[in-house]
């Protein structure tokens, strides 16, 4: 199919400022095209101009913030425990991505970075703040701590990127954050990135961003064309089996369930079935987390069982579907779990299994977020759920010993081993049941 003249006008890395350094890392990468917001994006920030981005997740936007800020970083040198960026995330998860994407790049350019999470060393972040660190990638929680201690020093901060600050004010981290900014240099150039735009956010860009240019690629709250959504109606005691055989589908996979427990517990009982299974949540410690999400890219495990902490700041490539064992709370949070998969013009399957008595607040949900969703009666093993989305029965020959097994710690500050609670016919039938107002059942410090 011919290039539209649209696609033909998309400039280069190059004619957007990048240097041959930076072109030639990406191209290493297999990235030599902006997406579209990248092409958008890139040429205001390089001229300093404070800018608003909307857009759903996977357009790109790490990239379009970050290959700038590197630019315009280039050769400076930091004093200790002053950076000079900083980029303020909402998930332990999105930090280490952002670092992930970012940090190969800016080593070429001379420029030193430092994640600060919660769950990790408080003293080696120290020690790296104390050296100078030039791009600082942080969560609301651990930054404050650090800045109490005298730690961190906010005042040479010239670019201040807020990425997902919708998810930020979903999850209570607002006061946080603008506690941050406020020890920000003054005049320096803001960056927020959101999906919506509505309440607290709004706030925000009013308080801190100056005559923002915005960039909206594409309708943010409109489905993806390239993702097929189903209700998939089941009786209570086929709930489990059919959770089990969907899981057992070849490709990358990610089950939600809505609380901590419900993904113990669902992980387990896939893992007794002999489908390699694994849970994320915010209750796990930060290497377990960063393990298991590696796991998952690598393809050792298949499937990742996740509450909402993953339906933000985990990305991942090729999950051709997404399964919510239990429905979520509203319309966002289903756009944001079902965003996982679909990515970069991929295509993605999403269903939800809904029980009789949550037929019709699902439905409901749906006609929200804009989803046309057909609702399809389904039974273990019937012909119509295996087209649907590839299920085939497992093994049942129980997976010996741990899929990611838990290493000790050196440092508190997590609560260690998690284990899954014993009982329950249903796959997070309990979690279902249950609603808070608070994502993950958790503090907004466990979060960070």
């Amino acid at each position: 199919m011919p290039a539209t003249a649209d696609e033909e006008r998309v400039p280069s890395f190059t004619e957007l400022g990048m240097p041959p350094s930076l072109v030639n890392a990406l191209a290493r990468q297999g990235i030599d095209k902006p997406f579209p917001i990248q092409a958008a994006a890139i040429p205001d920030i390089m001229a300093g101009r404070d800018v608003l981005g909307r857009g759903k997740t996977g357009s790109g936007k790490t990239l379009a913030f970050g290959l700038p800020l590197l630019v315009r970083l280039s050769g400076r040198k930091a004093a200790p425990k002053r950076p000079l960026a900083l980029i303020l995330v909402p998930t332990r998860e999105l930090a280490q991505q952002v670092q992930t994407n970012l940090e190969p790049l800016g080593r070429g350019l001379g420029l030193r970075f430092k994640t600060v999470i919660g769950q990790t060393s408080m003293f080696k972040q120290i020690d790296a703040l104390r050296r100078g660190v030039e791009i600082l990638v942080a969560t609301p929680g651990r930054l404050k701590d650090l800045m109490r201690q005298g730690a961190c020093d906010l005042s040479d901060i010239e670019i201040a990127v807020l990425d997902e600050a919708d998810h930020m004010a979903d999850m209570g981290f607002l006061p946080d954050v603008t506690d941050i900014l406020d020890q920000a240099k003054p005049g320096g150039q803001r960056m927020l990135f959101s999906a919506t735009l509505d309440k607290d956010v709004d706030v925000l860009v009013k308080r801190y961003l100056d005559s923002p240019v915005t960039h909206a690629i594409g309708p943010v709250d409109e489905p993806v064309d390239t993702m097929d959504h189903h209700l998939l109606l089941v009786a209570p005691k086929e709930k489990a089996a059919i959770t089990a055989e969907i899981a057992n589908r070849e490709g990358r996979t990610i089950l939600f369930a809505r609380t901590k427990h419900g993904v113990d517990r669902l992980a387990k009982q896939l893992v007794q079935a002999g489908v390699r299974a694994a849970g994320l949540h915010g209750g796990k410690s930060q290497g377990l987390r960063t393990r298991t999400l590696a796991e998952f890219r690598e393809g050792t495990i298949s499937v990742l069982v996740a509450t909402d902490v993953a339906a933000r700041g985990i990305h991942v490539d090729d999950v051709s579907l997404v399964m919510h064992v239990d429905p979520p709370a509203d319309h966002k949070d289903y756009m944001h779990r079902a965003g996982r998969t679909a990515r970069a013009g991929e295509r993605g399957t999403v269903v939800t299994l809904v029980l009789p008595h949550q037929v019709r607040a699902t439905a409901a949900m749906t006609r929200r977020a804009g989803i046309n969703a057909p609702r399809v009666r389904v039974t273990s093993g019937d012909a119509e759920l295996v087209r649907l989305t590839g299920a085939r029965p497992p093994s049942g020959i129980p997976i010996e010993g741990p899929i990611i097994p838990e290493r000790p710690r050196r440092e508190g500050g997590g609560r260690g081993r998690q284990g899954g609670r014993r009982g329950g016919r249903s796959f997070g039938n309990r979690g279902a049941r249950t609603t808070h107002n608070r994502k993950d059942n958790s503090r907004p410090r466990s979060a960070v």
